[in-house]
């Protein structure tokens, strides 16, 4: 029985609800890359349809027209010009909104000029009575030349018609449902006569738009039939306005909105939400809220976590054989590994909470509050969408900055990002805040550590705003810019977009993190566990004579752990860490935290797990240990706690505003094409952290 693939592309204004539609039909079956040669996310779903019939769903880049002024939207017309692109859609979904779809009809008449087989979803359907809007759907599929999919992701309905429709695109008319060649007859019949076998539109996009095109020769096409940018410009323009007469033609008869009957608490919302005031206000007290959730919520699964880390190592270490293999096993890769699972519950709310700001509408209006005070320091709005999404990775966020058309304002957002406190420093800052911040409440309500917590996100933040400031003073260049942002309507939160998206980010997150721990977990393990000269291989004699010939009276049962001390102190990873010690050491740390600082640099969150090795690899008693107890535990040669205060502020300072992220400083080099950025970045945020963690110290100590 042979099986049937339908490549199917859903294509869409943004906030027209088209990842909903993407993630009701395929669920959990979806991978996510990069298209080829960029960096713009490409999400490409399966869905079974029959049982010889599957679809390919891609989720291409929200855009509002065939006209490019972005990336993204380069990326949906290159597409659909490229026939020999194997993922070219045998059928184009356009996704809209039964609130706007005056404006998202226009991508979908200049589709349809491309002469693809397309179905138009009209989502959010739900919403029609209490918005007070009917529509003809017969009218509607009469003059738009396609078959009309009432949707609502919300109430779960539409999606087996769209399948149906999917399944049947071939009876689908792929005739235009006007003529854009109508805005300069004579240009564009020259233009059919000299490519007879082409499709006029798609002439058209290539003549006006910078796209790759496999079929055609660009460079003949505009030689040929060149237009100055003026007149290019004007036809552009005389034909969204022939677009929108016949849009407007269409719905005079095909939509009805009768505002009486209309139910709306949007506007009320509105005027609360985005006040000058109280929307600052609101805003921050979510953020509070969110960062005592992430303390309070997550503290029970987290010790759960570390303590059968903890069992688990001791268990392999008297269970397993005698040897470096088990050695390996209990004192490197468990305790690594635990050093960064233990933070699953932490990272999972963080998500969960962005995730629910993102599909309820609210992030918009932040983005739109937040614009009045991006624009006193060389940003924009647009800005602080780069700058939101980089609370959960900065390489994304950085790759988000390309819808910033500003140069200037894309570079300063790309520069200051990584100063946005990603939920790859939330390791560190969970396990030091537990430390050094006793876990009271102030008021009885508000938790000390999720107070510390959010002062560090808003300090991240802050530094960012600030160099922001002082680059759009340095960089002279004269730039214009305007804001749009789209705001959509309020929503309650689907749970399965909700769950989908912690679900994939947090596993991203964890195998991200998880190989790169694993390698380093290895490596320092055998760096710690073995060493050179007479002083590593005679540990134990060493050991044994100090303590029998002292003039104190020490107990024989120190032995072996002063013997795991002495040769950790003296491994290779030892000597590393000495030698870097007296430049840390004014900061307040030992060789052993300098070591994770410097292993960190591949990725934050290695700075826990590192020190989970090297602690398990020095001490041989007391092996049941979590991770914090063995971090609480540890003290200097005067009995002094390694983890007191000041040096716990200034781990924090530091980690707050250093460069530790070898993979940022790579995306910032590709999406600036020059790696001079990319070393003013690591060389501005670590001389940076170094003083403000140095001036936190000398004063706390």
């Amino acid at each position: 029985m042979s099986i049937q693939n339908i490549n199917v592309a859903l294509i869409g204004n943004p906030n027209t609800g088209k990842t909903s539609v993407f993630n009701q039909l395929t669920g959990l079956k979806q991978q996510v890359g990069n298209y080829p040669g960029i960096t713009v996310e490409k999400k490409l779903g399966f869905c079974k349809l029959t049982n010889t019939i599957k679809a390919n769903i891609l989720d291409l880049p929200g855009t509002y027209s065939l006209n490019a002024s972005s990336i993204d939207e380069n990326v949906v017309i290159e597409l659909l010009l490229n026939k020999n692109d194997k993922l070219f859609p045998d059928v184009a979904v356009v996704i809209t909104d039964v609130e706007n779809l005056k404006r998202n009809l226009l991508l979908f008449t200049q589709i349809k000029d491309l002469e693809i087989p397309t179905i138009l979803v009209i989502n959010m359907a739900d919403r029609m009575k209490p918005k007070g809007i009917s529509l003809d759907i017969p009218h509607l599929e009469e003059q738009l030349k396609t078959k009309v999919v009432l949707v609502s992701t919300r109430k779960g309905f539409g999606i087996d018609d769209l399948k149906n429709q999917i399944i049947d695109y071939k009876s689908l008319s792929t005739e235009p449902c006007m003529n854009a060649s109508s805005i300069d007859e004579e240009y564009f019949d020259k233009l059919r006569k000299a490519f007879p076998n082409q499709l006029l539109y798609k002439l058209w996009l290539v003549i006006t738009q910078d796209v790759n095109f496999l079929n055609l020769e660009r460079n003949e096409i505009r030689n040929t039939f060149t237009k100055s940018h003026s007149d290019l410009k004007r036809l552009q323009q005389k034909e969204t306005i022939k677009r929108y007469q016949f849009i407007n033609d269409t719905l005079k008869i095909g939509q009805t909105i009768d505002k009486t009957n209309a139910t709306d608490l949007r506007s009320k919302l509105d005027k609360v939400l985005t006040h000058k005031i109280f929307g600052y206000a609101i805003f921050f007290g979510i953020l509070l809220l969110i960062f005592q959730s992430i303390f309070d919520w997550s503290s029970y699964p987290m010790d759960f976590i570390d303590a059968t880390f903890a069992d688990l190592a001791n268990y392999t270490k008297n269970y397993l054989p005698t040897g470096e293999f088990t050695n390996l096993i209990s004192e490197g890769i468990i305790p690594g590994i635990g050093g960064i699972v233990i933070f699953i519950p932490q990272i999972a709310f963080l998500f969960l909470f962005i995730s629910v700001l993102e599909e309820s509408g609210y992030m918009s209006r932040v983005v739109f509050l937040m614009d009045k005070i991006m624009r006193r320091y060389g940003l924009s709005g647009k800005s602080v969408v780069p700058l939101i999404s980089g609370t959960a990775c900065a390489i994304p966020a950085i790759m988000s900055a390309r819808n910033i058309e500003n140069w200037k304002e894309r570079l300063i957002t790309i520069l200051v990002t990584p100063f946005i406190t990603c939920s790859a420093r939330l390791p560190v800052y969970a396990i030091l805040i537990a430390l050094i911040i006793p876990n009271n409440r102030l008021f009885g309500l508000f938790s000390l550590q999720g107070a510390t917590l959010m002062i560090l996100y808003l300090l991240g933040f802050g530094m960012a705003i600030f160099s922001a400031y002082i680059l759009n003073k340095v960089l002279k260049v004269k730039t214009k810019s305007y804001f749009v942002v789209e705001m959509p309507n309020y929503k309650l939160p689907l749970f399965k977009n909700v769950a989908i998206n912690v679900i994939e980010k947090t596993k991203s997150f964890v195998f991200g993190a998880g190989k790169i721990i694993l390698a380093i977990s290895i490596i320092l393990w055998f760096l710690g566990s073995h060493g050179p000269g007479k002083d590593f291989k005679n540990a134990q004699q060493i050991v044994e004579k100090e303590v029998y010939t002292s003039p104190l009276k020490i107990n024989p049962s120190v032995i072996p752990d002063r013997v795991s001390e002495y040769k950790l102190e003296h491994s290779y990873i030892g000597i590393i860490g000495k030698s870097i010690e007296p430049v840390i050491r004014p900061l307040g740390y030992d060789w052993k935290i300098g070591i994770a600082v410097v292993t960190s640099f591949a990725a934050r969150e290695v700075f826990v797990g590192t020190l989970a090795t090297i602690y398990s690899v020095g001490s041989k008693s007391d092996d049941d240990l979590t991770i914090k107890n063995r971090m609480e535990s540890e003290v200097h040669d005067d009995g002094t706690k390694v983890f007191n205060f000041a040096t716990g502020v200034s781990l924090l300072l530091f980690y707050a505003f250093a460069m530790q992220c070898a993979s940022t400083l790579a995306i910032t080099k590709k999406e600036t094409n020059s790696w001079k950025w990319p070393m003013v970045q690591l060389i501005f945020m670590s001389g940076f952290a170094y003083i403000a963690a140095l001036i936190a110290y000398q004063i706390l100590k």
